[in-house]
């Protein structure tokens, strides 16, 4: 028989149990910290040429290009050479390269940008059958070559333009990529080639080029919207081409030597879509070929403004990429 202070004790013990139970009832429960939004498998530049109209009008300067990609949400910078005729059209190219290389690396700094690459046009033609005219444009290039070393980018982008025979176009292609390839490997350049319009928009042709070149630092940059391989210019706006390349089946083809991505954009419908191309495809494409570089944002329509444009864009492929 338990004694009258055991009794007590137990009742006691009961008690505090109870209170604590019921106290811990009480402890309002901690929320969970909310997730952290989805980062995107890829990187964001702007390509200059998005630019284009408001350079080229005299509006704003292209020296302006670090400080405009920033605000507008960019990390890296994409250049256009032909967007510099203080260069392009300067008696002492050297010299006028050397400022560009100064001015656009302490416009970069300043706004904590990343020089991505340099688009080059206008060098001359890297597929001619001509001897003298392709060596002329192999020497034009090594130029930007240069440049883009001083700049700490990873490529130039070139173009393969000029010879209209298949053929002789692969084989002359060949010699100029493999000479330009051979001269910016030690610089740590890549160099790379987009589709820009006929035979270059032809994907399975141009990545015979690039596997014929067979040099680690040769390879692609696939633009959602150039592939059209009629005489002339290469865009598929307006589904207005004669002889178009199935843009899906090349921006597929062009990514295993892929060294940059360019999200071409045209006009977008009232959900913000992109009316000409699905992007949510092609985004696919390029996230399921393991590409985790920069995409640049190429707007090159006339219903928005360059500015308008450039954001409607930005805004589509971070949308999409937290879908995928």
């Amino acid at each position: 028989m338990l004694s009258k202070k055991s009794n007590f004790f137990s009742a006691i013990t009961t008690l505090i149990f109870v209170l604590g139970t019921l106290s811990s009832c009480k402890q309002p429960t901690k929320k969970n910290k909310a997730t952290p939004e989805a980062t995107p498998f890829f990187k964001l530049s702007l390509a200059q040429w998005s630019m284009h109209r408001m350079i080229k009008s005299g509006k704003v300067s292209p020296y302006t290009f670090a400080e405009k990609a920033k605000a507008w949400g960019f990390e890296g910078l994409e250049y256009v050479n032909n967007l510099y005729p203080d260069v392009m059209k300067s008696d002492n190219k050297p010299q006028a390269l050397a400022a560009f290389i100064a001015k656009s690396n302490e416009k970069a700094k300043e706004h904590g940008m990343k020089n991505v690459l340099i688009m080059i046009d206008s060098e001359g033609d890297l597929a001619s059958s001509d001897a003298a005219v392709r060596e002329q444009a192999i020497e034009n290039h090594k130029q930007w070559i240069d440049a883009a070393e001083k700049m700490g980018c990873i490529a130039v982008r070139l173009n393969l333009h000029g010879e209209s025979d298949k053929k002789r176009w692969v084989t002359n292609s060949i010699a100029s990529l493999t000479e330009l390839s051979n001269y910016a490997a030690p610089k740590n350049i890549n160099v790379i080639v987009e589709n820009h319009g006929r035979l270059s928009s032809n994907a399975k042709l141009l990545m015979e080029v690039i596997n014929g070149v067979n040099l680690d630092n040769c390879g692609t940059l696939p633009d959602f919207g150039n592939f059209c391989m009629s005489e002339g210019y290469g865009s598929l706006r307006g589904n207005n081409c004669d002889d178009p390349y199935d843009p899906y089946l090349g921006v597929k083809e062009m990514m295993s030597k892929a060294f940059g991505v360019s999200a071409k954009s045209y006009d977008f419908d009232t959900y913000g879509n992109e009316s000409n191309l699905n992007f949510n495809t092609l985004l696919k494409i390029v996230k399921d070929s393991g590409y985790m570089g920069f995409i640049g944002v190429e707007y090159e329509g006339s219903e928005l403004s360059e500015e308008e444009g450039i954001a409607a864009t930005r805004a589509l492929l971070l949308k999409i990429a937290k879908e995928l």
